[in-house]
């Protein structure tokens, strides 16, 4: 599949899973892009983006931790290209549930989907893709009194745990 053969329309959850699922099969058009900077964090970069969709690679290592969010009105779908990703669902008074994603595995979800997505082991690499384009995302925090908030974020800013706080709350609601 060619970016220039997308369809000129936001694309459904089946076609972002075809399209990451696609792309991983292509290694030539994004394998000189993975890296592991020294400083740590993940390395993200934008593989292609029009008013319809939006594609990124990103590189994992284990403490990488994007936090809770959703992808505000975003439908979006991940492929693990090496190594392994751990996504969460949070579950009030219960446990989350947690899925270990690996290399070779995709899934796609809806706008509506929030979770928290971590690398599994180092050296992990996925591809994400996200129709419409993300503008917003929501991050959320949990205060100390035990109350969700979300506060909306750029699509440029990097997801991370909101803070050390909202982490010891966190382990309070499961």
């Amino acid at each position: 599949m060619s970016y220039d053969t997308l369809p000129a329309r936001a694309l459904d959850r089946r076609e972002l899973r075809d399209l990451v699922d696609e792309l991983a099969a292509d290694p030539s058009r994004w394998k000189d892009l993975v890296d592991f900077p020294q400083e740590g964090g993940r390395h993200y970069v934008s593989l292609y983006r029009d008013t319809h969709v939006d594609v990124w690679l990103l590189c994992w290592r284990p403490e990488d931790d994007t936090g809770w969010h959703d992808h505000d009105i975003s439908s979006g779908a991940v492929r693990v290209v090496a190594g392994t990703l751990r996504e969460c669902n949070p579950r009030i008074g219960g446990e989350h549930l947690e899925t270990v994603v690996s290399a070779g595995e995709s899934f796609s979800f809806g706008p509506d989907h929030i979770h928290r997505l971590t690398g599994a082991v180092d050296g992990s690499v996925s591809i994400h893709a996200y129709s419409p384009p993300l503008w917003r995302l929501g991050q959320y925090s949990i205060s100390d009194s035990g109350v969700m908030r979300r506060v909306s974020v750029s699509y440029a800013d990097e997801l991370r745990p909101m803070d050390e706080t909202r982490r010891t709350a966190e382990a309070a609601i499961a």
